[in-house]
């Protein structure tokens, strides 16, 4: 950036295009070194995906870089956007596509730095507004990790910023030497943290942010963004910082123990994004403190990034339910054991991942030991993230459960693209949630591959199932016509009834259903469902089938108030 006045500079396209720059060089970077710093990921779970995550986060970054400058292409040769435009997406597409726990502190660091970035008040100095960026960013990310751990990311941000403050001379020159301390505060984190020297390893997520700096020191000298995609390649930085070169296998050999030294680990990582206050927002930071660890909560304005690893999936998801509005939730499964099971870099042998419409439902799934991807009215999962979440179950075979019929072709893509990395993936083409959860209940780590996806396809097939939904408008259907707020009872995905209230429409629902027979239902209950109509959905049962069972669930789902399955 040249060095000019503030308000010529936060609206010229070439400081802009900086940031651009520093989004392709980061994620070309990111892309080269993933698999090396997956393969030293010990802490704070030896789950090897923090060079993922980061590269992921970053990639978020950078699309929302390009929406900016697509939008103002879009509106003519005499648009471009400005620096705050470029960093305010920067950021935010950081947040919303954070990943892990390393991918979500940086996203906390870019958002302290686009603070100050974008502030009004910005210095005239270029060099001394990337100096309060840096420690802006350091101290907003101590601000969103509950309990800082030294010898890790936060270690190697502090270094960057310090060298900053006292380095003078221009913006290259204060990036160049941050990224410099950068580096030689990673090649110590070994000494700093007990379990990076008994792998013998960097800290993963060091690695990571080393990468950003570096990017972000070239882009301020100058250099080209990449053409085409990072190859993966890595580049062995850490061990050229350290001079080092660990045991084979040293790395997946280790894991972390917690502050209490039980030798245990949470068994989820617990994702979400959440539409809250601060003060609720500072209530639920204390509410998952005391159910896990590894808590990560950035964000503001209305808008935060939930991380966190808890042996309770759903209790999590509680909180943030009881917080505001979470969204985006994934979970993941350390492993089959439980919260006791060793945590390495060993792939387990299989794994299951569900796609599910709310977050009870993910809490449920998850606590059956499914990676789940929670979704949102309207805003189907694309095949990337089903691929995201195979990957993340970190298993040899994976069975996936799409759990809708509009996802058959970008469950089979992602599938197709799972194979082609070595995992053995089978698509069960699930229609609705509880079908999924039917499959779930069936499933066994233990069986042969296929007899446990026979097993599972089989119990899902012989699953009916309904759903509750309220017409929007008037339209014709297959039942009649009905009018905006009527209740449609849809079986096996066509409008069957329309009612005007739901208990009613649903007892209809569940009388054509139960005539051919049934010896189980489910109900899942809706957010804002009250569970009086649970009761009374359970009476009906009880007493005009005879011998039929009943489960209720508050699965949380925006979609539908009500799912019904019937086995």
């Amino acid at each position: 950036m040249p060095d000019s006045p503030p308000d010529s500079v936060r609206g010229c396209p070439q400081a802009a295009e900086v940031v651009r720059t520093w989004c392709a060089l980061a994620l070309d970077a990111l892309g080269r070194a993933r698999e090396e710093i997956d393969a030293i990921n010990v802490y704070p779970v030896a789950d090897g995906d923090t060079g993922t995550n980061l590269y992921l986060t970053v990639e978020s970054a950078a699309r929302a870089v390009e929406a900016v400058f697509d939008g103002h292409a879009t509106a003519g040769p005499a648009s471009h956007p400005t620096l705050p435009d470029a960093v305010r997406a920067m950021a935010h597409g950081a947040l919303i596509g954070a990943r892990g726990n390393s991918g979500t502190i940086l996203a906390q660091l870019l958002r302290g730095m686009a603070e100050v970035l974008t502030a009004p008040t910005a210095p005239s100095d270029h060099a001394e507004l990337l100096r309060q960026g840096l420690r802006r960013a350091v101290a907003s990310a101590y601000e969103g990790v509950a309990r800082p751990v030294e010898g890790t990311v936060l270690t190697v941000a502090t270094a960057a910023s310090e060298a900053a403050s006292r380095t003078p001379g221009d913006v290259a020159t204060v990036a160049r030497a941050a990224d410099e301390a950068a580096r030689t505060a990673l090649a110590v984190t070994p000494g700093q943290l007990d379990v990076l020297g008994r792998a013998g390893v960097v800290d993963a997520g060091g690695l990571g942010l080393v990468e950003v700096l570096g990017a972000l020191a070239r882009a301020l000298s100058g250099a080209p963004a990449p053409k085409g995609a990072p190859d993966g390649r890595a580049p062995r930085a850490w061990q050229a910082m350290t001079g080092t070169v660990p045991e084979p296998g040293a790395a997946e050999a280790c894991r972390p123990e917690p502050a209490g030294g039980t030798g245990t680990t949470p068994a989820f990582e617990v994702i979400y994004l959440l539409e809250a206050d601060d003060a609720a927002v500072a209530r639920l930071r204390t509410r998952l403190d005391a159910l896990g660890d590894s808590l990560v909560v950035v964000g503001g304005d209305g808008l935060w990034n939930v991380h966190v690893h808890v042996d309770d999936a759903g209790a999590a998801v509680e909180a943030g339910v009881d917080a505001g509005r979470p969204h985006r939730i994934r979970i993941t499964h350390f492993g089959s054991g439980g919260a006791t099971a060793p945590r390495t870099r060993e792939p387990a042998q299989r794994a299951v991942v569900a796609v599910v419409p709310g977050e009870g439902l993910a809490g449920l799934c998850a606590e059956a030991g499914a990676t789940v991807v929670a979704t949102r009215p309207g805003e189907p999962p694309a095949s990337g993230e089903l691929l995201e979440a195979i990957r993340r179950a970190h298993a040899r075979e994976v069975v996936l459960l799409p759990n809708d019929p509009e996802l058959r072709h970008t469950a089979a893509a992602a599938a197709e693209q799972a194979r082609a990395e070595g995992v053995r993936v089978a698509l069960i083409p699930t229609r609705a949630a509880v079908q999924g959860i039917a499959a779930l209940a069936v499933h066994e780590p233990g069986r042969r591959f296929d007899e446990d996806v026979v097993a599972m396809t089989s119990a899902a097939g012989a699953t009916r199932y309904a759903e509750l939904a309220v017409a929007e408008r008037q339209s014709w259907t297959m039942a009649g016509v009905c009018q905006a707020g009527d209740v449609l009872g849809l079986i096996d995905g066509d409008v069957a009834v329309i009612g005007a209230e739901l208990a009613a429409t649903a007892e209809t629902v569940l009388d054509r259903m139960l005539a051919a027979g049934g010896e189980l239902v489910t109900l899942v209950l809706g957010a804002g469902v009250p569970g009086a109509v649970a009761d009374r959905l359970e009476r009906y049962v009880r007493d005009g089938h005879l011998a039929v069972d009943t489960v209720v669930y508050r699965g949380g789902q925006q979609s539908a108030p009500l799912l019904i399955g019937i086995e």
